[in-house]
């Protein structure tokens, strides 16, 4: 089910902009510090302002989706729960692992004059420190994360991935996506973006095929490879 070499080449050629996502096809931001430890913590923030965590919330394990849970049960704890989170992302990319390869789909971008934009569901500032602490942000024309205190701006909204486009001045038919989760593949397709499924993990491949991936590979590098 991997592409081959030869299809991923066909796939990259008429691409000018590279919208990458952050968290798997980067780095694995929760490395270190556990998504579980992080959905954890922010429980614990609230309860400590007083505020009662919503139906759910307890057995909630992702950030993200802990995030988007509160944000529905109680849209005015919102911006305060974004804020928290942005800062403990930022506290976990201290201890990201970085994803074998996505260094290198950086360096090949560059290589090869196209841009990249990271669009993430992932707080911009985090996304910034962890560039910054590698040395990568010159090889990254914007950085899109969730926009602040906005859990809706996350994929599957194509919002983030227009906004990249729009910033670098492209359209769709220059660019291709990559990300690991069927909602990048469903972003992607509502911003007419073609999307290339990083299957980082057992079973993901099936999944991103049914999502509409235009090809999949299981190693970031074979991208950087294709680029170059």
């Amino acid at each position: 089910m991997t592409a081959t070499p030869q299809q991923l080449v066909d796939v990259l050629r008429p691409v000018k902009h590279v919208l990458l996502d952050f968290d798997g096809p980067v780095c694995s931001v929760f490395a270190g510090l556990p998504a579980s430890e992080v959905a954890r913590r922010l429980r614990e923030g609230l309860l400590a302002s007083g505020e009662q965590a919503p139906a759910g919330a307890e057995e909630e394990t992702d950030p993200l989706a802990l995030l988007r849970l509160i944000s529905d049960a109680r849209p005015d704890l919102t911006e305060s729960t974004d804020a928290a989170l942005a800062a403990l992302e930022t506290e976990a990319v201290r201890a990201a692992r970085p994803t074998p390869g996505g260094e290198s789909v950086l360096r090949a971008c560059a290589r090869s004059g196209r841009l990249v934009s990271v669009v993430s569901n992932n707080a911009g500032t985090a996304i910034e420190a962890y560039l910054a602490e590698y040395g990568l942000r010159g090889y990254v024309a914007g950085v899109f994360g969730r926009a602040p205190g906005d859990p809706s701006s996350m994929k599957p909204n194509p919002r983030l991935l227009l906004e990249a486009m729009e910033a670098a001045g492209t359209v769709p038919g220059h660019c291709i996506f990559i990300g690991d989760a069927a909602r990048d593949v469903d972003a992607g397709t509502a911003a007419s973006v073609s999307t290339i499924g990083y299957a980082n993990k057992p079973g993901k491949d099936a999944k991103l095929v049914v999502a509409g991936a235009v090809a999949i590979v299981d190693s970031m590098q074979l991208i950087a490879d294709a680029l170059t």
